[in-house]
């Protein structure tokens, strides 16, 4: 193969990385007021760990400055997987240096949850970590949640670098509605939107239960779908009131973010009219009402309030792939959390912060399965998939149906190699379909009062790999194993 990694940009994908890493460090320099409150300033750990992240990402930008300012789609790819990896270990590093999580792979499985907004853990005691690492840990979702590279397709015209391709690469869904035709636009239209929900969160959640600390950790890492908590009990450990906000909150970080532009401009019409948000209401309805009913009908209800409240919080938390746990969905029925399961392998919303195939996917595979029975009884009949009154092109239908397949044989090969590496089966199952969907909690023993401390470091290093194809939406990553992609 004499093109082999030729006509690849390489200087601009390490300075653009470099970048990218220094905006990290920047971000873990936000977390040093809590070491010095809690510490004196005796915690060093935060403040080592972003010096050692701004110097190399600093390096990376002043060695590569003359580097070529043309971004191809490869260049693209590439950055996206590469950039995420290595947040990733810089990001595991005030872990490691604390010794709050002494093992690399731990701290890199903890830190890549993080960033893929997943949310499995492997604290056992979280309450007992400094709560500079918790906001760390929390502050990881965040930016994970809109999506770091998003952040930087802002930014990076200004440097004289385009950033379609990374745009293309970090949010590779079915459709991506710009809500601006530049593309920097967008992105700033996202994360003001981001932003501001994020601070509502925040004040409502302050002005109940929460104190400050926890509001600002726990409306990080519900906007991203994140399920990071600051409490070993997670959001049990709070009343109603918290509880009803997250809510509310998890259910709009589910949905497609282009909706909340067209509802704060007062276009509800293009909100209430569209297929995939209706669809995301009917199952949240549904499949709270169906556990409701099973929960009062085998007495499992405290009382009918709190039945409904840890069905409806169950249910959205699954669904939109924030994971945060109010109570034990394995200790209910085994057609409850089997129906748990299902709401695995659907998700929020495309262009949404949660993970999982995503509900327009599942709907437009449900529509062309419809469409072709009725093709088999009509051989000769026009009958096109639409979605939202518009005609879906086959191409786009072929693609959902590569992903589906797709994302089937990932979850069949991750539930495999855990099963090789020790696992029973059901927690197999239970952890590639909760890190492959960015979800957290699972079933068998990584259920939703479990952690994943007690697995070999090799599980942990696969599942981190599940995370990062899942949050990537496998064919970011995956293209970068096939030979095509290097040749000319």
């Amino acid at each position: 193969m004499k093109s082999f990694f030729r006509d690849i940009n390489y200087g601009l994908i390490i300075r653009i990385i470099g970048f990218l890493l220094m905006i990290e460090g920047l971000f873990m320099l936000t977390g040093i007021p809590f070491s010095w409150r809690d510490c004196g300033g005796s915690c060093f750990a935060l403040l080592v760990a972003a010096v050692i992240t701004l110097i190399f990402g600093g390096l990376c930008w002043i060695l590569t400055q003359n580097a070529s300012r043309v971004l191809g789609k490869r260049e693209g790819y590439i950055i996206v997987t590469f950039s995420w990896v290595l947040i990733s270990v810089f990001g595991a590093l005030p872990f490691m240096i604390s010794g709050a999580i002494p093992g690399f792979a731990d701290a890199f499985f903890e830190t890549m949850s993080g960033f893929t907004t997943t949310g499995a853990s492997v604290l056992t005691d979280i309450e007992s970590v400094p709560k500079d690492l918790l906001y760390w840990r929390s502050l990881t979702q965040w930016l994970g949640g809109m999506g770091i590279i998003v952040l930087s397709v802002a930014i990076l015209p200004i440097l004289g670098i385009g950033g379609m391709q990374l745009f293309m690469a970090e949010m590779p869904g079915v459709t991506y509605d710009k809500l601006h035709p530049r593309i920097t636009s967008t992105a700033k239209r996202l994360w003001g939107i981001y932003v501001m929900f994020t601070a509502a969160q925040i004040i409502l959640l302050w002005a109940g239960e929460m104190n400050f600390f926890d509001a600002v950790c726990h409306s990080f890492t519900t906007m991203a779908t994140g399920g990071f908590s600051t409490r070993n009990n997670s959001i049990a450990a709070f009343g109603s009131y918290s509880q009803y906000v997250i809510i509310f909150f998890m259910f709009l970080a589910g949905t497609n973010f282009t909706m909340h532009y067209f509802m704060l401009h007062g276009q509800l019409r293009k909100v209430f009219h569209n297929e995939e948000f209706r669809t995301y209401v009917l199952i949240i309805g549904v499949a709270t009402v169906i556990i409701t009913a099973s929960l009062s009908y085998f007495n499992h209800l405290e009382g009918f309030s709190d039945g409904f409240r840890d069905a409806l919080f169950t249910v959205v938390s699954i669904l939109t792939t924030t994971g945060y746990v109010t109570a034990n969905y394995l200790s209910w029925p085994g057609l409850l959390w089997m129906i748990i399961f299902i709401l695995m392998f659907i998700g929020g919303s495309a262009g949404s912060t949660g993970g999982g195939m995503k509900i327009i996917r599942q709907l437009l595979m449900f529509k062309n399965s419809w469409m072709e029975l009725r093709r088999s009884i009509h051989p000769n009949a026009v009958l096109p998939v639409k979605y939202n009154h518009k005609s879906v092109p086959q191409d786009i239908v072929f693609k959902l149906m590569a992903f589906f397949l797709m994302y089937i044989l990932v979850f069949t090969s991750g539930t495999i190699a855990l099963s090789v590496l020790g696992l029973d089966f059901e927690t197999a199952v239970g952890a590639s379909i909760t890190c492959l969907g960015n979800i957290g909690p699972g079933i068998g023993l990584v259920g939703p009062v479990d952690n994943f401390n007690f697995l070999p470091e090799a599980a942990k290093f696969v599942l981190s790999f599940l995370m990062l194809l899942g949050r990537l939406e496998l064919f970011t990553v995956l293209i970068l194993f096939s030979p095509y992609f290097w040749k000319r």
